[in-house]
């Protein structure tokens, strides 16, 4: 087991309550007292809750609900949404990790959470890892009047469990864990579902072979998890051991201009198969044409899927190809094996898509096996509807799925991440 742990300091800082501390922020409020809602109340009371305030939270008010879940003997105060105030802070919040990190060492894990590996800063800070959260999150605060909380660990996944399990309940909102930790802070947790990437379908497979708890897991036999669940089974093994080779260097940066294109979107509701393969496959779309606009042909696909609220967890997976591409049926035939491979039947409210390895546009190779007919007038329609889209607007022409009711594309074609600007 020694030989598969890395001994990084890593960070994992997400912003407390974003949305609504962002709104709070812009009218000069304490998050922690003032009881405000982010939510399109001109849409009635079936609107969803986008955030809530920490305040709020401390009632046990959800963050995610509908508008009439709320208790009704709360004075809330609402607030529409402004998803293009909240990329703005978002914007800045990683300007200020910048300020103390290189761009290789910070992946954006979301609007509002990011890792940080601080391992060769320490020395030139002179501080410890918990001095140097200590004077980001500092930073945060005095630039933006935001709170964040901070997971520190010796890989990614120890910092974001302790970011979930611990930081949010600390006085000073950061937690740090080692690999001595593991035992005493993660052994104990239940249900299984309470540990990142565990979804309540693989906690009810889990719960029927007697695993109550994540030690229950760390001291079953491996062997025995890889047989009934695959490589997954031998992944949560080791997770629950503290043990992740990855690296924040390796991870596709999605920020980073030039390197990779990517898509997120929450969904409005749970969705399952086959009505989520209408969005992946708009998505993708969205992706390549980025990618043929700018002349540029991808190597790495990178797929992602979070599951509801009430399940949490899911998966991040990539697949570096053969050759690079901007063909929207490879990418999108890529990340549907990714998601046959590793969905567990939960219901989905985030997905992502991104290409990473970006080259310029050269001379394809076509191998044997590929239909190059079938190629080439894909690639001369989508280069049509490319040209259309830029001279009338994106929703000027599109796939004739896009009048399915799982469609999401024309509405997001008028928004700015899923929302009204």
């Amino acid at each position: 087991m020694e030989e598969y742990k890395l001994y990084r300091h890593i960070l994992c800082i997400d912003l407390k309550s974003f949305y609504a501390s962002v709104e709070c922020a812009l009218l000069g409020l304490d998050p922690f007292k003032t009881p405000l809602v982010v939510a399109d109340k001109s849409r009635g009371n079936g609107s969803i809750v986008l955030a809530v305030s920490p305040y709020l939270k401390s009632l046990g008010v959800p963050s995610r609900c509908r508008i009439h879940e709320i208790p009704p003997d709360i004075p809330i105060i609402f607030q529409k949404p402004r998803m293009e105030t909240y990329l703005e802070y978002s914007t800045k919040i990683i300007e200020i990790y910048l300020r103390f990190i290189s761009e290789d060492d910070l992946y954006v894990y979301s609007i509002d959470e990011a890792f940080l590996d601080i391992t060769e800063y320490l020395n030139y800070y002179q501080k410890t890892d918990l001095e140097m959260a200590k004077m980001i999150l500092n930073a945060i605060y005095d630039e933006t009047k935001l709170y964040a909380t901070c997971g520190i660990g010796q890989n990614m996944l120890m910092a974001k469990l302790a970011l979930d399990i611990e930081s949010k309940k600390a006085p000073d909102f950061i937690a740090k864990w080692t690999y001595e930790d593991i035992p005493t802070k993660l052994w104990p947790v239940t249900p299984l579902s309470e540990m990142w990437g565990i979804g309540s379908q693989m906690e009810k497979n889990l719960n029927r072979l007697g695993l109550r708890t994540i030690g229950d897991i760390a001291h079953y036999s491996p062997e025995t998890l890889k047989r009934i669940f695959g490589v997954l089974g031998e992944e949560l093994y080791y997770h629950t051991h503290g043990i992740d080779m990855s690296l924040v260097q390796q991870k596709l940066n999605i920020r980073a201009v030039g390197k990779s294109y990517g898509s997120g979107q929450t969904l409005f509701h749970d969705y399952f198969p086959p009505d989520v393969f209408q969005i992946i496959l708009e998505m993708v779309d969205d992706v390549t044409r980025r990618l043929r606009l700018h002349k540029k042909v991808a190597k790495t696909i990178h797929f992602g899927i979070g599951y509801s609220k009430a399940v949490g967890g899911g998966f991040s997976r990539q697949i570096t190809l053969d050759q690079p591409t901007s063909n929207a049926s490879v990418v999108y035939e890529t990340c549907l094996h990714l998601f046959k491979t590793y969905y567990e039947d939960e219901p989905i409210r985030r997905v992502h898509v991104s290409v990473g390895h970006l080259m310029d546009q050269h001379v394809y190779q076509f191998s044997l096996f590929e239909d190059v007919d079938k190629l080439m007038k894909e690639h001369q329609l989508h280069q049509a509807m490319d040209d259309i889209k830029y001279k009338f607007g994106k929703n000027s022409v599109n796939r004739a799925s896009s009048e399915f009711e799982s469609s999401t594309i024309k509405a997001r074609n008028s928004m700015i991440g899923g929302h009204h600007a």
